[in-house]
């Protein structure tokens, strides 16, 4: 369902494509139009992910009034 524009929704479709036909990682790559080093490359999480949204949630609660756009 939808486009396969993002990274991840690429790499599930090789993974699908390789599940079910049972063919190799290069050739799935080639026939969906993906590079191969973009199915390889891990995505990498922020580190600071955790600490940014606890430190947002807190300035929400001790200023209620200005809204997540101004907090952000």
């Amino acid at each position: 369902v939808g486009k396969l524009l993002s990274a991840a929704r690429r790499r599930a479709a090789v993974e699908h494509v390789r599940a079910s036909l049972g063919v190799s990682e290069r050739f799935a790559c080639r026939v969906l139009g993906q590079h191969r080093a973009t199915q390889r490359q891990a995505p990498a999480p922020p580190d600071d992910e955790a600490a940014l949204t606890a430190a947002i949630i807190g300035l929400a609660r001790q200023y209620g009034r200005y809204g997540y756009r101004r907090i952000t």
